[in-house]
């Protein structure tokens, strides 16, 4: 589906995360998430010079990169993502799909980034302090292999 355009940009506050196949019973996790990034895609320039070129290089088109995505959120007692990296942990990668879907004022699906051969590189639990009053935040580190965006999610 073609993207809707339109004259004001989105909000960044109103998204949903879902990673397909890593629940304990084989199902999506859905979350929500506080905040997301690393949403990355690299080409990566080669420098070449031709031996009878002058002093200038050619660049041509290299390796693509992703940058991994990191997912924070606030805990729930949802173990979900931190059963997905112990599985890792053990020797047992499990890749996964995913996806990012921005949501417009009324909740609606509007765009959606897809991930490919995602796996857990990194996890942290959250940090304590009895000083304060803030959210008790997990967060998740995928690694992956490929990055794309649909219009109308």
């Amino acid at each position: 589906m073609p993207p809707t355009f339109r004259e004001d940009p989105y909000g960044a506050y109103n998204f949903l995360v879902i990673i397909d196949g890593v629940s304990s019973d084989g199902t999506a996790v859905k979350a929500g998430c506080s905040e997301v990034s690393g949403l990355e895609a690299e080409v990566t320039p080669i420098e070449y010079r031709n031996g009878n070129d002058d002093i200038t290089h050619r660049k041509n088109p290299g390796l693509v990169k992703y940058m991994n995505i990191t997912l924070k959120r606030g805990m729930t007692g949802d173990p979900a993502f931190w059963n997905w990296i112990r599985t890792a942990m053990k020797g047992q990668v499990l890749r996964a799909q995913g996806s990012i879907i921005m949501h417009d004022e009324n909740h609606q699906p509007v765009l959606r980034w897809n991930f490919t051969r995602g796996w857990p590189c990194k996890y942290t639990g959250p940090g304590y302090n009895a000083a304060n009053s803030e959210t008790a935040i997990e967060t998740l580190e995928i690694a992956h292999e490929g990055l794309s965006m649909d219009g109308q999610a």
